[in-house]
């Protein structure tokens, strides 16, 4: 039997975001979900991308756990899980494409500002790492996006590739396990996810040990430059759906 063109193109754009999560450690939602949704309903899409998240994330800890830093790990999911309900208070009372709007711009303006000057603000602790986690909920409650404040945490620490990478795992594995339940419950675990998902698997196994490779070959210089055009990529993502939002 011929195969049809979305079976094909799933485990295509699954391995595509996995590739792009295993070697910058984040930013598969931001090709997978938008893809993905061209073939399938978003409440199928949603928790493919999910569950995609999970066993990626979960590889990467088993292969690199000496990375992670437990302690920023720690402080950002304890935070996140504060700042969970607050973002959904502000998805309920305030105007979705204000909000969008101003965490784009504001991660234009960090990016730019990082990729046009050599030296940048490093943080040596782990004493503000709970205003990004805050962020990080806030964001995840209301929009689904808990990435960014992430992202802008782990170069503000100037981590290495390898040890940015896993540490952002320790944080996106229970986040994404806490998702997944929360489909569960709401009946949106499919039938069509798990096959979808175990169709996908075999190339999502691939990606995310070529991404492995290809992370320990950068340098942190040239890392930081990918991982700040990620976060302009984000943005002008945020700033369309903030205008899409508007109309």
């Amino acid at each position: 039997m011929t195969p049809s063109p979305t079976t094909i193109a799933i485990p295509a754009v699954l391995f595509l975001a996995s590739l792009v999560r295993s070697t910058l450690g984040f930013g598969e939602a931001l090709i997978a979900v938008p893809l993905l949704a061209l073939l399938m309903p978003i409440r199928v899409a949603v928790p493919i991308a999910v569950l995609t998240s999970i066993t990626v994330a979960t590889i990467v800890l088993i292969q690199d756990w000496r990375h992670v830093h437990f302690r920023s790990a720690g402080w950002l999911v304890a935070s996140t899980l504060v700042g969970t309900p607050l973002g959904l208070l502000v998805l309920t009372r305030l105007p979705a494409g204000i909000v969008t709007t101003c965490l784009g711009v504001c991660l234009i303006g960090f990016s730019s500002y990082s990729l046009l000057h050599r030296r940048q603000a490093v943080l040596t602790d782990d004493r503000l790492a709970w205003p990004f986690g805050l962020a990080a909920g806030m964001l995840g409650g209301a929009y689904g996006m808990n990435g960014p404040p992430l992202v802008v945490y782990g170069t503000l620490r100037g981590w290495s590739p390898p040890r940015f990478r896993a540490t952002l795992q320790g944080y996106f594995l229970p986040a994404s396990m806490v998702s997944m339940a929360g489909y569960w419950l709401a009946g949106l675990w499919r039938t069509e996810v798990t096959r979808d998902y175990l169709m996908s698997l075999p190339g999502v196994l691939v990606a995310t040990f070529l991404g492995r490779a290809m992370n320990g070959r950068l340098e942190p210089r040239s890392f930081l430059r990918y991982v700040n055009f990620g976060l302009l990529a984000i943005a002008i993502l945020l700033l369309v759906r903030s205008q899409h939002i508007v109309r």
